[in-house]
């Protein structure tokens, strides 16, 4: 007759591949999903509709202040003597920060002058 081997004892499947499954999955949802709105300020980098005209509008971001054509000046009072330097909201308002100045403030200080109407910004070096 026949002559078969003695039974194997039965081995547990591997958990290790749907591990990994799981483990890629959880990537790819973490990288396709959104956590949270991000706003973003439209900046030009140079070049623009019109030429420039008008009197000079150069904000100096530093890390502690502003200055507003060399004259330091507070954030509040800011939106206001941008008003009496500006003939329309469209006219053109340069940014520049300083070397000790961070991202976030250039960022903060960009939304502040566009949340007082302003909508055309450049960020110059």
């Amino acid at each position: 007759m026949f002559s078969f081997a003695a039974p194997r004892r039965r081995r547990r499947p591997s958990l290790t591949p749907m591990i990994d499954v799981v483990f890629l999955l959880l990537v790819f949802f973490m990288l396709a999903s959104q956590f949270g709105r991000d706003t973003a300020v439209p900046l030009s980098a140079g070049g623009g509709r019109a030429p420039y005209s008008g009197p000079p509008r150069l904000i100096d971001i530093g890390a502690t202040d502003l200055r507003l054509n060399g004259v330091v000046i507070d954030a509040e009072t800011l939106a206001a003597r941008l008003e009496q330097l500006t003939q329309d909201r469209d006219d053109l308002i340069i940014l520049r920060a300083d070397d000790d100045a961070t991202l976030q403030r250039l960022i903060d200080v960009a939304h502040s002058v566009q949340q007082a109407g302003f909508t055309r910004l450049s960020v110059v070096e």
